[in-house]
């Protein structure tokens, strides 16, 4: 009988060896004459635990990990393909405390399906999301998504089913469905992971969205420094095609839908929807004032969706397991679950999806871990390099669009990059205006000036010149910067320098009238 041995194939476990683990394993197989077959998954996304590898056995997976190649040996010596015991023994994945208290529905079979299997991601629930919608008009699709409750996880938080009515509503004899999956905040991985690991479900998501909109073509927009995201996608998509689930007719009804990719350069800006469709056309990724929005005037001058891969990537289910199914998780107007992704100085780093309501403390301190250093926390920032920093005293908040925005703070893309008590938090917030400055597309004068001037004034905070003057003037330029700026690079860099400069004062030598002033 083949046993079967399941190894992550996407970038975060390459880049640990997951590859020399699977020719190590192969070879060990070959060497005793015994048959393996080795499956190519998607990570689990516990990746302090990379690369971890999972044996199919009569009672279940059981996984061991981390593993090099030099463990090989020993582990096929300890019975490993019937799940032996081994000191890298880790149990059924599922008993992992890190996954088994995940609520995980948009990466529900991350880890486990070959990626590129068509019939695999069919046995476990796949394009039943796509059949439903097949048997809604156009409306209803819309009205599930709408009474979902499920909004944009790129990090706009703008409810995802009434940017698809005012789509589904707009005159056009073309419209288009983009996916933004040009991921490129820090500490965040999710897009990727989706792409490498399920890069189907996003395929049925954007089918889902042709058939709710009227549109019958998509485009994803991946970032060029994801070269594995673009591949598996590209595979994927033409495997879908081939099995009828693209093109014309899809899954023989009467509706048309394709998708097409589009590498970006590089450019961080191009993550804003304007500046990546000026991309998409061949133009200079440059931030387009806003009316006419995307949804009326997009890609092409035509009506346009564009939501980003966790987004879309939740509608399969929403369609396949009722709008009430998903709202029912969350808290307030946050629905639904939200994949966090914990990176930084962090002792259990990976992505961690639950429903909204969590608090920011027990992410850190329970699921994290705390720092991979042992020191102590000092700071958190929730939401990329345009996110807030959050000291201690503020763990309390739960994750939540509107618990975060209360406190000055921003969910983002989810992602959460933690700092020991080493940090330097005017560093960070000089970091903050250097990155805007080098990022900006140059369109609008807040931003690209703003941040020039932003990063001179910190750096004479940094030497000690007029301390409290320049403090003044930094809070002036960010007021400046954050209702002047034409997107959110400009309009968001305020948030991690006021945060760190509100939370943080002695980093700056800021007297105490100042801070308490804060």
């Amino acid at each position: 009988m083949t046993a079967r041995v399941f190894i992550p194939r996407d970038s975060g476990s390459l880049a640990v060896g997951a590859d020399e683990v699977a020719v190590a394993l192969a070879s060990a197989a070959r060497k005793r004459n015994t048959p393996v077959e080795i499956v190519r998954t998607g990570s689990r996304g516990l990746y302090w635990l990379e690369p971890m590898l999972e044996v199919a056995t009569p009672k279940g997976r059981i996984a061991y990990g981390p593993v090099a190649p030099r463990d090989v040996e020993a582990l096929f010596d300890a019975g490993i393909l019937g799940g032996g015991a081994h000191a890298l023994r880790l149990g059924p994945p599922e008993e992992i405390p890190f996954l088994k208290r995940q609520t995980r529905l948009t990466f529900a079979r991350c880890g486990i399906v070959d990626p590129l299997s068509v019939s695999d991601y069919r046995a476990h629930g796949g394009w039943r999301g796509l059949e439903r919608a097949m048997r809604f008009e156009p409306a209803a699709i819309v009205e599930e998504v709408v009474q979902s409750g499920l909004r944009g996880r790129g990090g706009g938080g703008f409810p995802t089913g009434i940017k698809w009515r005012t789509v589904r509503d707009a005159e056009s004899a073309q419209k288009y469905v983009v996916c933004n999956a040009d991921e490129g905040d820090s500490g965040t991985f999710a897009d990727r992971m989706i792409m490498e690991g399920d890069p189907f479900v996003l395929v049925e998501g954007m089918a889902i969205a042709g058939l709710a909109t009227g549109a019958t073509k998509g485009f994803i927009y991946i970032r060029s420094e994801y070269p594995h995201a673009v591949a598996t996608m590209a595979a994927a998509i033409e495997a879908a095609r081939r099995e009828g689930w693209l093109g014309k007719r899809i899954a023989d009804s009467s509706c048309d839908f394709d998708i097409e990719l589009r590498i970006g350069a590089g450019a961080y800006v191009c993550g804003e929807e304007t500046s990546m469709l000026e991309s998409m056309e061949g133009k200079r990724g440059v931030v387009r004032a806003k009316p006419p929005l995307p949804a009326h005037h997009g890609l092409f001058g035509k009506p346009t969706v564009v939501n980003n891969v966790l987004s879309l990537a939740s509608v399969p289910t929403i369609l396949s397991e009722g709008a009430k199914f998903y709202r029912d998780f969350g808290m307030g107007r946050s629905r639904g679950t939200m994949p966090i992704q914990l990176a930084g100085n962090v002792k259990r780093g990976g992505l961690f999806e639950t429903a909204f309501g969590v608090t920011l403390g027990e992410l850190v301190d329970d699921i994290a871990g705390g720092t991979a250093s042992g020191r102590p926390v000092r700071a958190v920032q929730v939401g990329g390099p345009l996110g807030a920093y959050f000291p201690r005293t503020l763990f309390d908040t739960p994750f939540d669009y509107e618990a975060f925005a209360a406190r000055d703070g921003l969910i983002g893309h989810g992602g959460i990059v933690i700092f020991d008590d080493t940090v330097d938090m005017a560093r960070q917030a000089r970091f903050a205006m250097e990155f805007c400055a080098v990022e900006s597309c140059g369109k609008c004068t807040p931003c690209r000036i703003g941040a020039t001037r932003g990063v001179e004034v910190i750096d004479r905070i940094r030497r000690g010149v007029e301390r409290e003057a320049n403090l003044a003037l930094v809070e002036d330029l960010c007021n400046t910067m954050k209702f002047g700026s034409l997107c959110a690079l400009g309009g968001f860099t305020p948030y991690p320098v006021m945060s760190a400069i509100r939370h943080f004062p002695e980093d700056f030598g800021a007297s105490p009238r100042l801070a308490a002033a804060e």
